[in-house]
């Protein structure tokens, strides 16, 4: 299979994809990240609703942690997401002025944030080239065959080797919708899948299905 032919059929599938958490300001894309892990993005977004029309970075720095978690409840892990949001919005308050930085060390040292975040952050707050793998990405990208591996960081480099430089964060996002659209982790749709015939895990279950 060729990154030509992958985003080709990804073009025509998400020409709009962008980021599904919604947000109007740096450090709610943020922390609706942090929010996202072991959640759905539409239940972040109902929560993060709330959550941001009571409090604004400073405030939300100084916010009950009862009060935070309280609010967060519905993402889950509730508890252990309230003391990282706060934190994160404390140091950003303390060093940043509130801002998100563009700086992989600062933000990959907060609490909540590991790799995956800080590229979704990166790229779509700053720009920034960046594959953010995620669930749906590494489900795809197993079952396309591109890479054969559980490991997030080797999948990450594999497909930025893969995929041209200028197409990583756009082929991040048509990754993770049709991961969550299409190729689902049950019972995907893979009739209405154009990479049928170069899919590693169609020709699996096909050949299941016959036998």
């Amino acid at each position: 299979m060729k990154s030509e032919e992958v985003i080709k059929y990804l073009d025509e599938l998400y020409p709009d994809a962008r980021c599904e958490l919604n947000y109007t300001k740096d450090y709610e894309l943020l922390i609706a990240t942090i929010l996202s892990a072991q959640s759905t993005d539409k239940r972040v977004n109902e929560v993060t609703k709330v959550l941001f029309a009571k409090y604004d970075i400073f405030s939300l720095a100084d916010a009950p942690l009862k009060d935070i978690a309280s609010i967060i409840y519905p993402v889950g892990t509730y508890k252990r997401k309230s003391e990282y949001i706060k934190e994160v919005a404390r140091r950003l308050v303390t060093e940043y002025n509130g801002i998100v930085p563009n700086n992989r060390e600062f933000l990959e040292s907060l609490p909540g944030v590991g790799r995956k975040t800080c590229n979704v952050v990166l790229s779509n707050i700053y720009n920034v080239p960046a594959i953010a793998v995620d669930t749906h990405v590494k489900r795809v990208i197993n079952r396309l065959g591109i890479v054969k591996s559980d490991d997030v960081l080797k999948i990450e480099e594999a497909l930025m080797q893969f995929f041209p430089k200028n197409k990583w964060s756009r082929v991040h996002h048509q990754l993770v919708l049709f991961g969550r659209y299409m190729c689902k982790s049950k019972n995907p749709e893979c009739q209405n899948c154009p990479f049928q015939t170069q899919c590693v895990y169609f020709s699996k279950t096909k050949k299941i299905k016959k036998s």
